[in-house]
């Protein structure tokens, strides 16, 4: 085989390999919509429970962070949460701002285990849209939300945390 043959092989094989790396992202979305792996969640309003697990309870827990180079604060109203499934429950986040100028958010969410995010079901949440802030602004971000009562039996206790971004330079090249 001569070396002209051979450098176009590999020089397809490096383009196949480029090609696959773009694909793997959205490739890996749709894996894990469709097995719930990777504690991604609904991006839209679930409707309202119509029955209650009394019998059960099941712990929630909070956590936030911020990404990288954000100023300000992210908190949720309580750490941790006793529910019932099929219970109602409205947890508050405060965001704080100390940016000098005006920000877009967009929090993103993840539960552990990810089998779980099956099961949360989110009426209402900040993480569904972006979420402008003032500078030096403080925001209070509702979500409002149930456990499915078909969460599997083993599962006691499982982890809601938001990563918030700061999208504002995103959200000016869009206009």
């Amino acid at each position: 085989m001569d070396h002209g043959n051979k450098a176009l092989k590999l020089g397809l094989v490096a383009v196949g390999m480029f090609g696959f790396g773009f694909a793997l992202v959205p490739l890996y979305d749709v894996f894990c919509d469709i097995t719930g792996l990777n504690g991604k969640t609904a991006t839209s309003a679930a409707a309202s429970s119509q029955s209650l697990d009394e019998n059960r309870l099941i712990t929630v827990e909070f956590v936030t962070y911020k990404s990288k180079g954000l100023s300000g604060d992210f908190e949720p109203s309580v750490r941790r949460l006793q529910v019932h499934p099929g219970e109602m429950h409205q947890v508050d986040f405060t965001v704080t701002s100390l940016a000098a100028e005006d920000r877009v958010l967009r929090a993103i969410p993840s539960v552990s285990p990810g089998v779980a995010a099956g099961y949360l079901r989110k009426t209402e949440c900040f993480c569904f849209r972006e979420q402008p802030l003032a500078a030096r602004e403080q925001a209070v971000m509702p979500m409002r939300f149930y456990v499915d009562e078909a969460l599997p039996g083993h599962i006691e206790v499982f982890t809601l945390s938001y990563t918030l971004y700061d999208i504002s330079e995103q959200v000016a090249t869009r206009s």
